[in-house]
């Protein structure tokens, strides 16, 4: 697979299809990988849209298992992914695009669109992460014993103590609604976005709901809709329709 190099920063990325830019963000927390979508995924966004899209997808930067890797930004973590998803973009010649985002994809989503709000034509949160009140501190801990200590063991510049500033930074200084922006901000974005909820602990329904309900141009599945699995199609023939829409309007201005 290609890389894209940004000094020390090195982003393993996949491109299928054609036609108007589609980036797809993969879920499975900080190891979030390209292979989610062949091993994790309710669907396989990047077979189901490469027929129609420019897909273009990446391995976070430091994910186990994946091959893009860079410095640990305890500072900035969420807009470091940022920097790396629309770093990659520019190297691809894209300006506008769409984006589709699993789990750790909907806080991701949101920095994108308070990055670069006048980029992204529309966007899908698909069971998006968010804060649950009752689980204050689920992601520092599921990332400080899932994500951590493989990082470290093959980092020797990177520290359980600087791991746990990153993490704290990035779950623990902002613990509320989707870590990334404000409810403000989502009542104020006019970007169209969709979102199919999930609840289990990571994928609190209530924020992805919340979210949905906040934003002035978002839709919302039907729920529960990967269960039972007939109900998969369904909402992927929802996004295909959303997608096609906004980027009809989107070619057409």
């Amino acid at each position: 697979m290609p890389i894209y190099q940004n000094g020390d920063v090195r982003i393993r990325y996949e491109e299928a299809g054609s036609g108007f830019p589609l980036l797809l963000i993969p879920g499975g927390g900080l190891n979030s990988t390209i292979s989610f979508f062949t091993s994790g995924a309710p669907f396989n966004a990047l077979a189901e849209f490469s027929n129609e899209y420019r897909c273009i997808t990446m391995d976070l930067r430091n994910a186990n298992g994946g091959e893009s890797s860079g410095p640990l930004a305890v500072d900035r973590p969420w807009d470091a992914h940022s920097d790396d998803q629309l770093g990659l973009l520019d190297h691809l010649g894209v300006k506008e695009f769409m984006v589709m985002g699993f789990c750790i994809g909907g806080p991701m989503i949101w920095n994108l669109l308070k990055r670069a709000p006048r980029r992204i034509v529309a966007a899908v949160l698909a069971q998006p992460s968010g804060f649950r009140p009752e689980m204050p501190d689920l992601f520092y801990q599921n990332n400080i014993k899932g994500w951590a200590p493989q990082l470290c063991a093959g980092r020797p510049d990177i520290t359980m103590a600087m791991v746990d500033a990153f993490l704290a930074k990035m779950y623990r200084a902002n613990p509320d609604f989707v870590f990334t922006v404000t409810r403000d901000f989502v009542r104020a974005c006019q970007t169209p976005v969709l979102v199919l909820p999930d609840d289990v602990p990571a994928h609190p329904y209530a924020v992805a709901m919340e979210s949905a309900m906040l934003a002035p141009n978002a839709e919302v599945s039907l729920f529960p809709w990967k269960e039972p699995k007939e109900r998969i199609p369904l909402v992927v023939r929802q996004v295909r329709s959303f997608l096609r829409a906004h980027r009809l309007a989107a070619t057409a201005r």
